[in-house]
């Protein structure tokens, strides 16, 4: 094959793609713009919720219950645990 042919071929190949990937590059800088505009909305609502909720008890939004009690005690058992002698040949 001579250069001419190939460079046409490699135009005919890589031309699509160089074609598509203009309107993809365009989003991505307009995902951007909006990313940091979103990106002020959260903060702002993060700041809203905290002043909130520092105001507030730990009751959640929907008047649900509160975040639970860390137990003080072990847990009791509720049935006997039995080792079978096979655990202690895997074990070893």
């Amino acid at each position: 094959m001579s250069t001419t042919s190939d460079l046409i071929t490699a135009a005919v190949l890589m031309a699509p793609g160089a074609i598509l990937s203009v309107p993809v590059v365009l989003s991505q800088r307009g995902s951007h713009a909006d990313s940091s505009s979103v990106q002020q909305a959260l903060a702002a609502s993060a700041a809203e919720r905290a002043a909130r909720a520092a105001a507030t008890e730990t009751a959640p939004p929907d008047g649900g219950e509160g975040i639970p009690a860390p137990a003080s005690e072990a847990p009791v058992r509720l049935a006997v645990v039995l080792q079978f002698p096979g655990a202690a040949r895997r074990a070893a």
